[in-house]
């Protein structure tokens, strides 16, 4: 399962003191954790499709506070968030190109928002950027 790779990492990079993979690991898999506890609560499993969706809200968050710090110049602090992104990026499967997107939408009858993004949703789930096919759609 992802979750165990995710802490087997995390245990590696604690052994490696590598600061940066460990925070940024330690989000993830804190994130997981509360989430864990809520599927149990509800009885529901926790499984890999979860995993990659707290992943990438990780990666957004990463993304969004780099521009921050890049926006203020401080180098230092955007390359350790690149470094962080890097590492969790490695979980993630390969994810949809753009020409890939364009023509599973192609594919569709019902090329609506609301159908075009639940059927990404549904069938894609952590194999694609979601912001990516709205746009994508949206320009079609």
């Amino acid at each position: 399962m992802l979750l165990d790779e995710l802490k087997k990492a995390n245990l590696q990079a604690m052994k490696d003191k590598d600061k940066d993979a460990r925070s940024v690991l330690s989000v993830v898999l804190t994130k997981c954790q509360l989430l864990i506890v809520e599927a149990n609560a509800s009885g529901k499993p926790f499984e890999d499709p979860q995993v990659l969706e707290v992943i990438q809200k990780v990666l957004k968050e990463l993304s969004d506070e780099k521009e921050g710090y890049s926006k203020v110049g401080n180098a230092e602090r955007v390359a350790s968030i690149a470094h962080q992104e890097e590492v969790i990026k490695a979980y993630l499967p390969k994810q949809l190109t753009r020409e890939e997107i364009i023509e599973e939408i192609n594919k569709l009858e019902d090329k609506s928002m609301p159908s075009v993004m639940k059927h990404f949703k549904a069938n894609f789930a952590g194999k694609v950027d979601m912001s990516l096919v709205s746009q994508i759609a949206r320009g079609l």
